[in-house]
């Protein structure tokens, strides 16, 4: 058992973390990059099945290749971050199993089965996706997380002749806190959770 991290960690992972749309012009070394990697490798998924696979688009030609994705409402701020993650999964996830899960044949337990694939290879890398949002404010970067691109459109894009499919994006780098928002209420603890 390991001790409650303190109260600033805390505070810098959730309560005064925030969903940044405006940013500094600072680059995020890559470095950098590789060190959240560092971190977001070590969570938790579904027989160490790792499906998350992560596309760091930072330069003016990847970005250019982003834009036409993205829904009108998201490209201003995607072409301002300084990292822009797309969260992938890998639908061939299963053919690294017998590497990250040498105890049992788990490849077997996914043969045959797309839709089971899918399913699995979309929650872990979602779960990868939350690793890399507290890593990367762990590590000094701000988050924004979105929705709101043509996920057929990335795909053909960034993913042509792969097994990768898009998941989310993640706006990377050092916010504005000048152009912050109030935080918007969330629900209650009796409002979203039940005691069984």
């Amino acid at each position: 058992m390991h001790a409650p991290i303190d109260s600033n960690a805390l505070a810098t992972l959730f309560s005064d973390a925030r969903t940044h749309n405006a940013w500094l012009d600072k680059a995020v070394p890559d470095a950098l990059l590789e060190q959240l990697y560092e971190h977001v490798r070590l969570g938790p998924t579904a027989v160490n099945s790792c499906p998350g696979r992560f596309v760091f688009v930072r330069t003016p030609e990847g970005k250019a290749k982003l834009a036409p994705c993205l829904s009108k409402g998201n490209l201003e701020k995607t072409m301002a971050a300084p990292v822009t993650v797309i969260v992938a999964y890998d639908e061939d996830f299963p053919e690294t199993l017998a590497e990250l899960f040498p105890f049992a044949d788990a490849r077997s337990w996914y043969a045959g089965q797309p839709a089971l694939i899918t399913e699995n290879a979309l929650r872990n890398s979602s779960l990868q996706a939350g690793y890399l949002i507290l890593a990367a404010r762990a590590l000094g970067l701000d988050c924004g997380p979105m929705s709101g691109f043509d996920g057929k459109a990335l795909d053909a894009a960034f993913f042509a002749g792969t097994s990768w499919k898009s998941n989310l994006l993640i706006n990377l780098g050092y916010g504005d806190a000048s152009k912050l928002r109030d935080r918007l209420p969330r629900l209650p603890f009796d409002r979203a959770c039940v005691l069984a």
